[in-house]
């Protein structure tokens, strides 16, 4: 990709020089057949990430190097955890305190199983497969103004709908509530503002623009890059940060779901890193495993840069003035106007693209994002790794 000719450009210019393979193509040097194979050492946690943990997470340095190795560790037993559990599985969540993978299941004997897997267990009444079949049934229905989402939450062991503070008593809310406790366990809470998304009209000095919109670039695929659906739609022409012609929306999906993709030409190419905007050291990509509940995330966009927070949900209906939208996770990163499309990232592994949420990055809020392993199984993609 073309780069604006800034000192905050240095890091990640220094990384392009290192790992693009160029416009035109070129070669990349493996080791002689003569050679054995050596891992390559892992890199530490840059100094900007951590201080950004410690400024939005509480955490103290020691407490966030500590939690990046649990949560590590957390990926590695997920999927043997949930295989173990079989079909008493009940969903899982890191646990922060214990520094642990929780994962919830309806059979004792299936949590000595997981338990031996590494993983904490709690035994719950419902099973994953009979809550998502009651969000379904939920997700049928008509979400009236006032009701902000709804999804599945293992630790509660329910379906937790959230309505905006003040609407619970609206007659139409009332009636959604009441037909949604009929499909399962439900729960409600009270959140202080409806979801919007966050695209944003035209700013100088920020990655893309289609139409009147700014948007951000979410992460590179070979070909160009994943993105937010409502920053527009099939054949939208999209421009660069410095106004030069960039490519074209392939593929878009909104309401239902919230991601599309961009080819690219015009003497862009792409490279597996997410900025960090001086804040932290651009980001290597190394992959897509996705992070349980409860996990660290940090997010990059072009309006408020770089932000970290908490997984707090996942497979969350959002109910926008547009349409509902599926299959989300909810985090309590910050996010504003402008950062719609961009990276959301756990360590070095690719999460998804911002959607949108509610509140801003003075006094808080919650984000959604759209999962980056969905965009790139619909649209046959691969994603651009390190």
């Amino acid at each position: 990709m073309r780069r604006r000719p800034t000192a905050l450009r240095t890091a990640f210019s220094a990384l392009c020089a290192l790992l693009l393979l160029g416009a035109g193509g070129g070669a990349v040097f493996a080791p002689s057949a003569a050679a054995a194979p050596v891992a390559a050492p892992e890199p530490p946690a840059s100094p900007g990430l951590i201080t950004a943990m410690q400024r939005d997470l509480g955490l103290t340095e020691r407490q966030a190097r500590e939690r990046l190795a649990q949560e590590k560790a957390a990926f590695a037993v997920q999927g043997k955890a949930e295989r173990a559990a079989g079909d008493a599985f009940a969903g899982t969540w890191f646990d922060a305190t214990s520094g642990r993978l929780t994962v919830a299941v309806t059979s004792r004997q299936k949590a000595d199983a997981v338990r031996a897997t590494g993983a904490a267990t709690r035994i719950v009444t419902h099973t994953a497969a009979q809550l998502d079949e009651a969000k379904r049934r939920i997700d049928r229905q008509n979400a009236p103004a006032g009701v902000s989402s709804w999804h599945v939450d293992p630790k509660a062991n329910r379906i937790l709908v959230r309505v905006v503070a003040g609407r619970s008593g609206d007659a139409k809310v009332k009636a959604f509530l009441d037909r949604a406790r009929r499909t399962g366990p439900v729960q409600v809470e009270t959140v202080r503002e409806a979801p919007t998304t966050f695209a944003a009209g035209v700013v100088g000095g920020d990655p893309y623009y289609t139409g009147n919109v700014r948007c951000s670039i979410g992460f590179s695929v070979y070909g160009g890059f994943v993105t937010a659906g409502h920053c527009g739609g099939p054949g939208s022409f999209v421009r660069g940060w410095d106004g030069s012609d960039m490519g074209w929306f392939q593929g878009s999906s909104f309401p239902g779901n919230d991601y599309a993709w961009v080819s690219t030409g015009y003497g862009w190419w792409t490279v597996p890193v997410v900025l960090g905007w001086g804040q932290t050291p651009d980001r290597l990509v190394r992959g897509s495993w996705e992070a349980p509940v409860g996990t660290s995330i940090c997010r990059s966009g072009s309006t408020t840069h770089w932000h970290c927070g908490t997984v707090l949900g996942r497979n969350e209906t959002v109910h926008y003035a547009q349409g509902d939208v599926y299959e989300m996770v909810r985090t309590d990163v910050c996010a504003e106007g402008g950062d719609s499309g961009g990276s959301f990232i756990s360590g070095d592994q690719a999460q998804g693209v911002t959607s949108g949420g509610w509140g801003n990055c003075s006094s808080g809020g919650n984000t959604w994002f759209q999962p980056v392993n969905e965009i790139l199984n619909r649209y046959g993609l691969t994603l651009h790794t390190a």
